[in-house]
């Protein structure tokens, strides 16, 4: 998977969304994907109620504000890897 970018999203009601990033990233990365500074985000509802994200009537501002800078942070980083490709991969 070398040169290939991977950003991870979590979505979910239950507290651990943090530690199921660093999971998918660590694995990730041990296949061979470069991963962006701020390659993570999620979102976690409140615990013990029924509300998923997708019901919501908005993005919630952290998640608003979070995602548009992972995605610019993967773009520039693609954009980086495919005009300096690895020698080695």
């Amino acid at each position: 998977m070398y040169g290939k970018v991977a950003t991870v999203a979590v979505v979910g009601n239950e507290d651990g969304a943090h530690e199921t990033v660093a999971d998918l990233m660590q694995g990730l990365n041990d296949v061979g994907f470069t991963l962006p500074v701020q390659g993570g985000t999620y979102w976690v509802g409140e615990a013990m109620q029924i509300v998923a994200f997708k019901d919501l009537d908005q993005v919630p501002d952290p998640v608003a504000s979070t995602d548009p800078g992972l995605f610019r942070n993967a773009a520039r980083l693609a954009a980086y890897l495919k005009a300096t490709p690895n020698p080695t991969g």
